[in-house]
């Protein structure tokens, strides 16, 4: 059985520019159709198929975004990317929001022009119907509002645009980060997280864009930034509100110009990094506040999701509570702990301010201290006011204990730059247990 080569539909109404373009594409082994208009790009794609689409925005009969809508709405499975003029990113961002799968500018770089095509050609078909169920399995909720939360996020997978994740701490905007990266072209590529408010300002710097050895004091050899780690994968920029305003700068910068210059070089280097963000506070209220860039918020902002808060789906709480009660069994190697129903119904009408990690809490607590079976309403304690009903009373430990362990979870952050993943790896424990140690002790 043969495979036929992919094809491409290039759109452009100078001759050099299709020649070039035509040359480059058929040296990746694509067969290209020209179109110098949008008349003709509109007819080849009624009369064949094509696996990518590449215009110019401005066409001599219409503006190329009007292509790009014609695509969405005829042609939903297929990637478009636009040619636009160098430095109007206004124009690329326009493209981007009316569902344009990339851009790159003029003048033409070639290798930035094949990676782009290569990523688009590896994006999966859209299988009808399959939308609102993608990543169903680690997404959890049947509500309305998750599964158009989860039909959003599979449309966003699919473009190359810098997508802000608005929601409350605790509604899983990392899992939906993460989502959108394994349901995209980039998933076989790293997923890259950083909590910007967990580093201190003086070396977010170094960490996002590497630095060179001798830059400054400790320096010691040369170490590539996060930018470079997420080369051909995504960079997550969790609580994006809390990046200092000279950092701001440097990262519109790498969005713009798609390159990252670490401290200490004298030249920029290029990455090929999709940005997702995300933060717990309102941007636009930064940016009147004078605590966030208006221009880097509206190249974040291309595309915003909103992490809905527990309390907007009460009615998915029993299934996640299941999902968390058998990964806390999986992990701890014991039977899967069943919920009474008196414990589901006090569940169900808690408000959850901390949102599903304070249901996460709420249960491995319940597991912890538990007695066995099932779990009943007296072992649920929400926030720091145990049920009216509990009869346990855990063992409280010697204060010598706990000033010994927050001393070494000081340390193990501290060495670490505040980076929570890493210190909880050096402290052999999750990520869920320093988090909740840190609660206990007063630190969030």
């Amino acid at each position: 059985m043969t495979h036929r080569p992919p094809c491409a539909l290039i759109v452009d109404d100078e001759p050099d520019i299709l020649t070039l373009l035509g040359i480059s594409l058929e040296r990746m082994g694509i067969q290209t159709r020209p179109s110098a208009n949008l008349g003709e790009a509109q007819a080849a794609l009624e009369e064949g198929h094509f696996d990518f689409c590449l215009t110019d925005l401005r066409l001599p009969d219409g503006d190329g975004l009007e292509l790009v809508r014609y695509i969405q709405q005829r042609h939903p499975g297929l990637p478009v990317a636009v040619i636009t003029a160098h430095g109007d990113m206004q124009s690329a961002i326009d493209a981007l929001k009316s569902g344009a799968f990339d851009f790159v500018n003029k003048p033409l770089d070639l290798g930035r022009l094949r990676g782009m095509v290569e990523t688009a050609l590896r994006l999966r078909p859209i299988r009808p119907g399959a939308t609102g169920g993608e990543g169903s399995d680690r997404l959890i909720g049947d509500a309305p509002i998750m599964q158009a939360l989860r039909a959003q996020i599979a449309k966003a997978a699919r473009c190359q645009a810098p997508i802000f994740i608005q929601g409350e701490s605790g509604t899983g905007k990392e899992v939906i980060a993460r989502l959108i990266h394994d349901l995209g072209p980039r998933a076989a590529a790293p997923f890259v997280p950083i909590n910007c408010g967990a580093i201190p300002a003086e070396l977010m710097e170094s960490e996002l864009f590497g630095h060179r050895k001798g830059s400054f004091t400790g320096a010691s050899a040369d170490k590539p930034g996060l930018f470079q780690a997420a080369h051909g994968g995504t960079l997550f920029l969790d609580e994006v509100a809390d990046l200092p305003l000279a950092v701001q700068v440097k990262l519109l910068r790498a969005l713009q110009e798609r390159a990252v210059r670490p401290v200490g070089a004298t030249r920029e280097e290029p990455v090929d990094t999709r940005v997702i963000s995300a933060s717990h506070k309102h941007l636009a209220q930064r940016v009147q506040e004078g605590e966030f860039r208006q221009d880097l918020f509206y190249r974040l902002n291309v595309i915003q999701l909103n992490a809905p808060a527990l309390r907007e789906h009460p009615e998915d709480i029993a299934a996640l509570a299941h999902a968390i009660l058998r990964r806390l069994a999986e992990r701890d190697h014991q039977p899967v702990r069943a919920l009474a129903p008196d414990a589901l119904h006090a569940l169900e009408g808690h408000t959850f301010p901390g949102n599903v990690r304070e249901l996460e809490n709420i249960l491995e607590r319940a597991v912890a201290l538990g007695e066995g079976g099932a779990i009943e309403r007296g072992d649920l304690s929400f926030g720091n006011t145990p049920a009216p009903t509990a009869t346990i009373t855990p063992v409280t430990p010697q204060a010598s204990t706990i000033d010994d362990e927050s001393a070494q979870i000081i340390q193990a952050l501290e060495s670490h730059r505040w980076n929570r993943t890493r210190a909880a790896e050096a402290l052999g424990m999750t990520l869920r247990q320093l988090r909740y140690r840190l609660e206990k002790m007063g630190l969030k």
